[in-house]
């Protein structure tokens, strides 16, 4: 099949090392992340490129690493930050707070925080280490496992989140997060009795990894404010945001997007991205490594219903692939009070679920015979319930939904 890129976008590209042979070929098959690190810088290097290098209006910079290994891009300065902050302002339940001067307070990964400290270190006069990314957002976290927060270290958050909403004449603040970060936040200050300790956001984002069914909830019934999901990536920014009836409305400014079945009738769709937003590193048919489903299971990038998870870790069952999202419905379904959820495979035909709850209470043998039985049939093997204190996330921060 002849797959060309529209003629603006050729034009963007033709003189890349990367894209020659296709240019030449006339057809783009599926840029690979191997294929973008191969031969790096040289592969993306053209005179234009050179020149914004040593002038400085393009930079190297890494990827966080909390998705994948970390990357080497290349870009403008604060390109990533201006294309976050302009959907900020443009969105239409955070806009108007955007506008009006509230700051970002960011909860999430620690490497998250991290990599704002790195890149802070390397401004000429920074304090090492600081959490400020710039003059609107904070990071807050600095352990990698928020189970592990003390009542100390949720004070000093809860200290540092009012500073930033005093320092706005209406108390307004936007609350950046990972929805498990912040369920954790919420578990601990209900435990503790901080609320009046926790001024209410104006708006809250969950965004950087798959956020369930069930936090989701949680949060929108605890903070009585607009709850988005952000969808995007470190290489990519955002492409698409939620609505309030749980669909989403792309945000493809210099970009388009191809869904492409992981395999025929699963439903599943594999993510292709072409973003010229980057004018030093555009990219072409990119696999993201995120799946989506569709209201309808049609490929139109225009009815996605779901992000639901990384292709990596699409679990193959006799009935086809599984999604996070499908073993996420399925525990919501059952479940309303389950928090974390992990599936873990022991054996060719069985399965353990591990399962937390919000409030440390373990489920009634009822509710794991339901669990159990729906988990089986969705994977096909035989699952067992299991109720855990906890789940650890892994080295990324981040909690792995299937242990092979």
């Amino acid at each position: 099949m002849n797959r060309l890129p529209s003629a603006d976008v050729l034009d963007r590209v033709r003189d890349i090392p990367l894209y020659r042979a296709s240019v030449e070929r006339g057809d783009f098959p599926i840029l690979e992340k191997p294929a973008m690190a191969e031969g790096f810088p040289d592969n993306w290097m053209t005179p234009e490129l050179a020149r914004a290098l040593e002038t400085g209006e393009a930079e190297f910079v890494l990827s966080t690493g909390t998705n994948h290994a970390r990357m080497q891009l290349i870009r403008p300065p604060y390109f990533l930050l201006r294309s976050y902050y302009r959907l900020w302002s443009e969105h239409p339940e955070l806009g108007a707070s955007w506008r009006d001067g509230a700051k970002r307070v960011s909860l999430t990964t620690v490497l998250a925080t991290e990599h704002v400290a790195r890149v802070n270190s390397r401004k000429p006069g920074a304090t090492p280490g600081e959490r400020w990314l710039d003059d609107r957002t904070l990071y807050l976290n600095r352990r990698l496992d928020p189970a592990d927060w003390d009542r100390a270290e949720v004070e000093r958050m809860l200290t540092e989140i009012r500073e930033v909403a005093a320092a706005h004449p209406r108390g307004s603040y936007l609350l950046d997060c990972s929805g498990y970060h912040l369920a954790h936040l919420v578990a601990k200050v209900t435990e503790w009795g901080l609320w009046d300790a926790f001024p209410p956001p104006t708006g809250i984002v969950h965004a950087y990894e798959h956020t369930p069914l069930n936090v989701r909830a949680l949060l929108r019934a605890r903070f009585g404010c607009p709850v988005v999901d952000l969808f995007g990536s470190t290489e990519l920014g955002y492409l698409f945001y939620s609505e309030a009836d749980g669909s989403y409305r792309p945000y493809l400014d210099g970009m388009s997007v191809e869904l492409i079945p992981v395999e025929p009738g699963s439903g599943i769709h594999s993510l292709i991205v072409t973003s010229v937003r980057n004018p030093y590193m555009p990219l072409v048919r990119y696999r993201s490594g995120d799946c989506v489903r569709t209201f309808d299971g049609s490929a139109d990038p225009m009815r996605i219903a779901s992000f639901c998870g990384r292709e990596k870790e699409l679990l193959t069952t006799p009935a086809g692939p599984v999604a996070q999202a499908d073993l996420d419905a399925r525990v919501a379904d059952v479940v309303p009070r389950v928090f974390l959820q992990q599936l873990r495979l022991t054996g060719e035909a069985e399965c353990r679920l591990w399962c937390t709850t919000f409030d440390g209470t373990p489920l009634t043998p009822e509710e794991s015979r339901e669990l159990a039985s729906s988990v089986g049939e969705l994977t096909g093997r035989a699952c067992q319930v299991e109720h855990r204190a906890g789940i650890p996330v892994g080295r990324s921060g981040k909690y792995a939904w299937l242990i092979p």
